[in-house]
């Protein structure tokens, strides 16, 4: 055929009993059907030898003849109407398909009994025949399942009836392009306090498509965020050796460099101006899967798959889900601390490094070294800080001559005087924030293009997280305080942390609450912006279970 498709005749899907019938005709039919002519006596004996009348032999050699001459010629012909056919007049045939669109392929999912009573109440409107239920449930048969399931049940239902398609665009180079994803960890953490149960942390992991590397990761106790994807990209552009010093991790780490492109998923957080405008600025080309097609991330989802299988095996897992967790305590045999985790994973990861890729059929260790001699190493950046607050949330504000005010909170500096003095011909400045210590602000010079650091106006002020902040101003508002005072909202803050420090021995929120307070710095400002604090040296004691290589390598 001229689209190169080949029609099944019936040798497969005829029914044993026909297709031996067919066989049969054959034999008789093609010996008869060979002779120049055919006498009665021979039909007779051909009607006879197969149980059918004369005028049923001549018919059977006229197909023959009008056939290819195989035994498929002789299958029972298929009827082109009756029974199971479609044979509704084309008024009716036209309300059904309306029915059906309007009433059955919508999330309400509607019964075939309730769609059948709306088509036969729309047929007696139109003084019309009402089809029969079996018509109706052919109709329905004869939709796209995909499509079908899209539209009564979503895209997550349609997704595994439809072909994956399409061929990715060969990657090569390193960090041409690196897939940046979140998940839960599936372990409890303990804090460092009590070293009681606080609840799972999430990971931030970037992967390096061409060597399956990864350059990038970041445990946090606050949920995805655009903040903890600028964490993993500045983790993933700087060099590592401090970093797994500061850790006291002796591992080798050094995939690290600027990537060329993110490949992320739609989320919210992926879709910040911050993380637009970070990626613009240092040439980062971001681009997104195409929404409801996870399999397009693939690669990032099967090592961080990976990695949770291994983490399976750590005290305090929750396993994948609650089926698999069966009876195991997971608070009470939870024992890790954020940070030994974080120095547990940076173990892990390097491990995988070294292990065999069977898609690679080489380490991915092998491939980064083998590539950086063939191009060079990536670009690498020396300010990690700078670096991050590219990546912080933006925030719009007015200079006025106590400065920045932002969520009640006032921000001043010196440095700020020359701007005072000419407010009046500026528009709003671009600031940003560290969602996890808002005690300063970067506020952008509209002339220079820098960031000036700016602290706290009171600078007696503690450092407070935004979470703390915002359930500051919720708690002030639940009191009745139509307006939130900066004084009133530091009182409120202290307080709460007051109630927090008397329930961390017993209430896991109130540990979990602790563990994300900003760490009290000598001033306001004074210390750099990191995206791993480092870790102070374990007790002898302290048993951190040792890193395993993985025992499967992510495949794509």
């Amino acid at each position: 055929m001229a689209d190169g498709s080949v029609i099944e005749r019936g040798v497969l899907t005829a029914a044993p009993a026909i297709w031996e019938s067919a066989v049969r005709r054959a034999e008789v039919i093609g010996r008869l059907a060979q002779r120049d002519t055919m006498g009665r006596d021979a039909a007779d004996a051909a009607a006879a030898e197969l149980g059918v009348s004369r005028r049923q032999v001549y018919l059977l050699v006229q197909r023959w003849r009008a056939g290819e001459g195989v035994a498929s010629d002789m299958l029972p012909r298929t009827s082109s109407g009756g029974r199971g056919g479609h044979r509704l007049a084309g008024d009716v045939e036209a309300v059904v398909r309306e029915v059906l669109r309007k009433r059955y392929l919508t999330r309400q999912r509607r019964s075939v009994a309730s769609v059948c009573r709306d088509i036969d109440r729309e047929c007696k409107v139109r003084g019309l025949r009402s089809p029969s239920r079996g018509s109706v449930l052919r109709r329905i048969a004869e939709l796209d399942p995909a499509a079908s399931a899209s539209a009564r049940e979503g895209a997550d239902a349609a997704r595994a009836m439809r072909a994956a398609g399409g061929v990715p665009p060969e990657i090569v180079g390193l960090l041409e392009q690196v897939q940046i994803d979140h998940t839960p960890v599936d372990v409890i953490v303990v804090d460092e306090r009590h070293r009681l149960p606080i609840g799972r942390p999430y990971v931030t992991a970037g992967v390096d498509v061409a060597s399956r590397c990864l350059p990038g990761l970041v445990v946090t106790l606050e949920a995805p965020s655009a903040t903890s994807v600028g964490l993993c990209l500045a983790h993933m552009a700087t060099d590592k050796r401090a970093w797994l010093e500061q850790l006291g991790v002796e591992a080798v780490w050094p995939m690290s460099g600027k990537p060329r492109s993110l490949y992320v998923d739609n989320a919210a957080e992926f879709k910040s101006e911050a993380l637009k405008r970070g990626c613009d600025q240092h040439g980062i080309d971001l681009g997104y899967r195409p929404p409801g097609a996870p399999h397009f991330g693939g690669i990032v989802e099967r090592v961080i798959g990976t990695m949770m299988q291994m983490v399976h095996e750590l005290p305090g897992t929750t396993f994948s889900n609650t089926a698999e967790r069966g009876g195991y305590d997971s608070d009470g045999k939870a024992v890790l601390t954020l940070r030994e985790l974080q120095r547990w994973l940076a173990l892990a990861v390097a491990c995988y490094h070294g292990e065999i890729h069977e898609s690679l059929i080489r380490p991915p260790a092998a491939v980064w070294a083998e590539k950086v001699a063939e191009s060079g190493a990536p670009v690498t950046v020396t300010n990690e800080s700078a670096f991050l607050v590219d990546f912080l949330p933006v925030i719009r504000r007015t200079l006025t001559r106590t400065g920045f005010q932002v969520d009640h909170v006032q921000y001043y500096s010196n440095a700020l005087k020359p701007w005072i003095a000419r407010r009046g011909q500026r528009d709003q400045f671009v600031l940003r924030r560290d969602p996890r210590d808002i005690s300063r602000i970067w506020v952008l010079d509209p002339d220079t293009f820098t960031y000036l650091e700016v602290g706290y106006r009171v600078m007696s002020r503690p450092p407070i997280s935004l979470w703390e902040q915002q359930a500051a101003v919720a708690r002030l508002r639940q009191l009745g305080r139509a307006e939130v005072d900066e004084t009133a909202l530091f009182t409120m803050v202290d307080q709460m942390r007051q109630i927090t420090d008397i329930a961390t021995a017993t209430t896991r929120k109130a540990r979990r609450d602790r563990q994300r307070r900003p760490q009290q710095q000598d001033g306001p400002g004074s210390a750099p912006v990191t995206a791993h604090p480092p870790l102070p040296p374990v007790d002898a004691e302290t048993t951190v279970p040792e890193a395993k290589p993985f025992d499967e390598i992510e495949q794509w």
